[in-house]
């Protein structure tokens, strides 16, 4: 069973506001019974603010009530799809470490994968466009020192986020009846020479 989020103020909530048995709590918490009676006693989380686990989605009121009329069942977790919620829009946070390296991931995508759309690219690397421009024009400030470098082995993107680009470009591209860029070996070793 997977625990609740902050299980040692979630005892101090369940303690104060229910009608619980403290072996019903520590079941849930993920604590021994002795842990959340001490607890109880105010041995033990004297300084711990309860966590409201009703509020947070963690139970419902119905299954405390139904725990609360029977000591002999358990309290059950709710499910949620993922308590890590993913960004969904918006540009990702770069370190400064690595903000050097994008203008080399730019011009590694635009010679690798020339069937990537400007707005693919900005949301693969998290830039501009204005940046893409740049570098594809050969006006970026360092044009001089850019090498062509792939920007998974930099860790500005993930293999998967990259291969879903090139496959969604490779499908918008079959749908418009146009045929898919290949690039030579040639290149690649231009490339790395670069």
């Amino acid at each position: 069973m997977t625990l609740p989020l902050m299980p040692k103020a979630t005892a101090v909530w369940l303690i104060e506001k229910t009608g619980l048995t403290f072996t019903q709590i520590a079941e849930f918490c993920g604590m021994h019974p002795l842990e959340v009676q001490a607890i109880a006693d105010g041995e033990v989380a004297a300084g711990i603010n309860g966590y409201d686990p009703v509020k947070n989605h963690q139970l419902s009121e119905a299954e405390i009530k139904r725990c609360e009329a029977n000591p002999d069942s358990k309290l059950k977790i709710l499910s949620s799809g993922s308590p890590v919620k993913r960004r969904a829009k918006g540009a990702r946070y770069t370190p400064v470490a690595k903000r050097n390296d994008r203008p080399d991931a730019i011009a590694f995508i635009l010679r690798q994968f020339p069937q990537l759309t400007e707005a693919q690219i900005v949301k693969l690397l998290g830039t501009t466009k204005d940046t893409i421009i740049k570098v594809r024009d050969r006006q970026h400030w360092n044009s001089a020192n850019i090498k062509p470098r792939d920007p998974v082995i930099l860790g500005l993107c993930t293999q998967m986020d990259l291969n879903a680009a090139v496959s969604a470009a490779n499908d918008r591209l079959a749908r418009e009846g146009h045929t898919l860029p290949v690039v030579s070996a040639f290149d690649a070793h231009e490339d790395e020479a670069l």
